[in-house]
């Protein structure tokens, strides 16, 4: 498989990253674990790696309704912060 796997532009560990927002999760610390045994990342990496790829319009073609789901939940953190 290419970097450029499925033709979306993105290589796989950016598809993955995706894939792991796609599912929902069992309970706490379930998705932290799957982060760092199926993409060798701590937690923190895979936020900062996840939150600039949500700005890679590549990432919202590949999977919109994912990216667009992201994206609000940042956006009403962000007001949360500043109101």
């Amino acid at each position: 498989m290419t970097d450029e796997a499925e033709g979306s532009g993105l290589g796989e560990r950016e598809q993955a990253l995706l894939a792991v927002e796609r599912r929902s999760w069992p309970g706490p610390g379930a998705k932290e674990r799957a982060v760092r045994e199926r993409l060798g990342l701590s937690p923190t990496r895979y936020y900062q790696l996840l939150n600039a790829l949500l700005d890679d319009p590549r990432a919202l073609a590949h999977d919109p309704v994912t990216v667009n789901r992201l994206r609000r939940v940042r956006e009403e953190k962000q007001r949360r912060r500043e109101g």
